[in-house]
């Protein structure tokens, strides 16, 4: 493509040495993938400055570079305001739009994403249409599955999988979209056709600092969308109604344009009965946990809006399977229960622990760390919110990342309320721990890694799937 169609997709502030007649074969902002052709952006990040490395690209083949500084190199530069969100008007200009030629769902929030998600891509695949589908478990095309580095990927990365879904023939576009996302403007080109968020709790205060700089990051997608779908539960509820401009749609348990009525919560799932205008309809979900009812509301509020009628809705929800780190049953053949969940919140962990009270026959089991290099200050309180609603707990190591895992946990505990608790630093040796003392009945929670296949000490992520850790530990 040549640089000055390029160059008609973002604002610049200066040209040095450039030729617009130039060829540009490739985008790139990491070094180590520069090709011959490529236009190099100097992204600046949280660790590390891509202007350091323009030098490194440029001798890999790179022709020219976007840049908010100047580097010391002889090359054609671009002089940018913002190098990140120039490289999402840049990527999908490359790949000519992608993001116009699919019908595009972004669904956002604290806890519920990946559930809702999920549940959306079946509702429209029981209608028959082909699903793309971006998110923290997995990206997938129709049901191809591919591996995701983050919830949401860097603007190249995105616009390049939405190049290969039009390719594909995809019909609809369905994704989390993470505060991370919104802010580093990531997603800065697309315009969704609906955008839903799930619910804002406390979490990435390490990155956003507050929960109202959270929240405005949230919100951020009710300017990208053209219908918006909101919790009505949610106690920021009016504050994120008053940004919105577009189109609005509620829902909420028993309020809301789509409200859930007669709940009934059960250890095979949840049913309850969906309310639209004069429309009334019984949902049966073979997924545990009251949160789903509320995960599904959503997705069905997203269905309505794209005038898919109600028996297709009841027969995807139906039919709905496990979702890998949610609420996961981990087949162990033993007399007591194991259950994986992502829950890495004070929100998220309440839930699941709620939940789990409602089904449980015996004790409640729960084993849990909180991450490294993140938000310091839901460490007491998840270990208030587990002593308070477990029978017993085991605080644990997560991803400690740089930290020092003793003094994570040494920050956990200082939120527990009762002695009803024990530390294990090792976190196959708190498993190991766990499962020694379950008896019939339990429910034994690992809480915090879901569908997370390894841990990350210092730099380094090691392998580490609980599931097989589980299973190893019960066949010695």
């Amino acid at each position: 493509m040549l640089l000055e169609k390029l160059l008609e997709s973002i604002d610049f502030d200066a040209l040095v040495g450039v030729q617009l007649d130039m060829e540009i074969s490739g985008l790139c902002y990491d070094s180590r993938k520069a090709k011959p052709g490529d236009l190099f952006v100097c992204v600046k990040g949280y660790e590390s400055d891509g202007h350091k490395y323009a030098k490194s690209a440029v001798e890999k083949g790179a022709v020219a570079i976007v840049c908010e500084d100047n580097v010391d190199i002889d090359i054609p530069k671009i002089f940018v305001g913002n190098s990140r969100k120039a490289m999402s008007y840049l990527s999908a200009c490359f790949y000519g739009y992608p993001s116009t030629k699919l019908r595009s769902i972004g669904i956002t929030g604290t806890n519920g994403k990946t559930s809702t998600t999920t549940m959306i891509k079946s509702i429209l695949e029981e209608c028959g249409y082909k699903v793309g589908l971006i998110g923290t478990n997995n990206i997938m095309i129709g049901a191809r599955e591919y591996p995701s580095e983050r919830t949401t990927p860097d603007s190249l990365e995105f616009n390049q999988l939405l190049y290969k879904m039009v390719e594909e023939k995809v019909d609809y576009l369905v994704m989390e979209v993470s505060s991370h996302s919104l802010y580093l403007d990531r997603v800065a080109e697309i315009q969704f056709d609906v955008g839903g968020i799930t619910n804002i709790t406390q979490d990435h205060l390490d990155f956003h600092k507050t929960m109202e700089a959270y929240t405005d990051a949230k919100c951020m997608l009710f300017g990208k969308s053209d219908l918006c779908i909101l919790n009505e539960d949610d106690e920021r509820f009016k504050y994120m109604k008053s940004k919105v401009t577009s189109k609005l749609l509620t829902y909420g348990m028993e309020k809301g344009d789509v409200s859930a009525h007669e709940i009934n919560v059960s250890d095979s799932g949840v049913s309850y009965t969906v309310k639209y205008g004069e429309e009334t309809v019984r949902i049966n979900l073979p997924l545990p946990g009251e949160f789903m009812v509320k995960n599904s509301l959503l997705a069905i509020a997203v269905a309505l809006s794209l005038k898919i009628p109600f028996p297709f809705i009841k027969n995807a929800l139906k039919k709905q399977s496990g979702i890998k780190g949610r609420v996961e049953k981990v087949e162990t053949g033993t007399d007591y229960t194991v259950i994986i969940d992502y829950a890495h919140t004070p929100d998220g962990l309440l839930n699941v622990i709620e939940s789990l009270n409602k089904i449980k026959k015996g004790r409640l089991i729960t084993l849990f760390g909180c991450g490294g290099d993140r938000d310091k200050t839901k460490r007491p309180q998840m270990a208030k919110i587990a002593t308070e609603n477990s029978d017993f707990v085991i605080i644990t190591s997560d991803n400690p990342r740089t930290e020092d895992p003793s003094l994570i946990i040494k920050d956990i505990v200082e939120g527990v309320t009762k002695d009803n608790y024990t530390t294990v630093e090792n976190r196959k040796e708190a498993i190991a721990f766990a499962l020694d003392m379950a008896k019939a009945g339990d429910i034994v929670l690992l809480a915090g890694k879901g569908h997370e296949t390894y841990q990350i000490i210092g730099k380094e992520k090691k392998h580490f799937d609980e599931r097989e850790i589980v299973l190893g530990i019960l066949s010695e």
